[in-house]
């Protein structure tokens, strides 16, 4: 039988589909849901999904699926599961990023990476069958574990919270307004593929746990990770993640500022023009917050919505961003209190901080 050996991050894209992550995509894409996918952001069926989901391969390994009804897929010497290749195809690189990221820039840290992928593209119908652990696994959840766990709790709404950072005051202003709004929330830190200089999972899950129980009612959170990669794709990638969270069982989703954005490549609310668009179809309610920031004259955590000094007083206001929280950190200042807990600080000591050389 044909044999693919996969990478870390093309083993954890096979792992979603078995887990059903990203339902009701079923397989690795095939060009016609690819082309509908990136021309449109819908598949065949007409269902929305804005975002790739395929397993790139090399010249010569197209040619072995060639013919084949199944090829084995293999991770770190074991089989993982099994592909039956419907398709094989490729792409004109820089027109797809064009499309998929809003840029073709190779800075781009999505854009480059999807660049250094293979040249060929497999598609067909998967099969998983044998998780490889590493050691995130104990905090990963499945969509039917959540599931069940949201109605053993008797949660009837979950609002669900994408994150890749260290969690700042903003974000637990997010947090509340979520716990104000529904029974129970489901924050999933991000913590598959991303691009150096990202924080680390020690330092997201470590900054998590020293919030939960001691600022956030444990009762009322439920913390998992979810491993796949990180696309950076902006507008795109908030429905993506709306998609993700309604899988797992949440009934409103969180988008805010700059959702899933990097450098200046998106408007800070371009993310919410999009899911507006899109929300009655995906099966999840939206929740388009603005801000976070902090202003010394209403000293507190507030937004554009609620408070004036954001156009009169600017001088009185500071963004809270991750990228603005890293500059402090890798610097080796301490976070102003009013933008980062000195308990989630403290939790960070003597923890690395910083992705140095991410690998696939």
């Amino acid at each position: 039988m044909t044999e693919l050996v996969l990478n870390r991050t093309q083993y954890l894209e096979l792992e979603k589909l078995g887990f059903g992550v990203f339902d009701p995509v079923s397989g690795f894409m095939t060009e016609d849901e690819f082309r509908g996918v990136v021309d449109d952001m819908r598949l065949p069926d007409g269902s929305v999904f804005p975002l790739p989901v395929v397993l790139d391969i090399s010249d010569d390994q197209a040619e072995a699926c060639r013919g084949a009804n199944t090829v084995s897929l293999i991770h770190q010497g074991e089989e993982v599961g099994e592909l039956a290749p419907d398709s094989l195809y490729t792409c004109d690189k820089e027109t797809v990023a064009a499309k998929v990221y809003g840029t073709n820039d190779r800075e781009h840290p999505g854009v480059g990476h999807f660049y250094s992928m293979g040249n060929w593209f497999v598609g067909g119908r998967t099969k998983w069958s044998k998780q490889v652990p590493d050691e995130l696994t104990p905090h990963e959840l499945t969509p039917a574990q959540t599931r069940t766990l949201f109605a053993e709790r008797g949660w009837k709404s979950v609002v669900g919270f994408q994150t890749r950072n260290v969690p700042h005051r903003a974000h637990e202003y997010l947090l509340r307004v979520a716990l104000e709004l529904a029974d129970g929330l489901f924050v999933q830190p991000l913590l598959g593929r991303k691009k150096n200089g990202d924080y680390t999972p020690e330092a997201i899950l470590g900054g998590y746990h020293a919030l939960i129980g001691s600022f956030l009612p444990e009762d009322r959170l439920v913390l998992g990770i979810l491993s796949t990669a990180m696309r950076y794709a902006g507008p795109r990638e908030a429905v993506f993640h709306a998609i993700i969270r309604r899988n797992y069982g949440c009934t409103h989703f969180i988008v805010g500022r700059d959702h899933a954005g990097v450098g200046a490549y998106y408007g800070k609310y371009d993310a919410h023009r999009l899911v507006e668009q899109v929300q009655g179809e995906l099966g999840i309610e939206i929740l388009r917050l603005c801000g976070p920031f902090y202003c010394r004259v209403c000293d507190g955590i507030v937004t554009e919505k609620t408070c004036p000094h954001w156009e009169t007083a600017t001088e009185h206001v500071t963004e809270i961003s991750g990228t603005d929280m890293r500059a402090i950190l890798v610097d080796g200042r301490e976070p102003d209190p009013h933008l980062m807990r000195p308990e989630v600080v403290a939790a960070l000591r003597g923890v690395p901080l910083f992705i140095e050389d991410e690998h696939p």
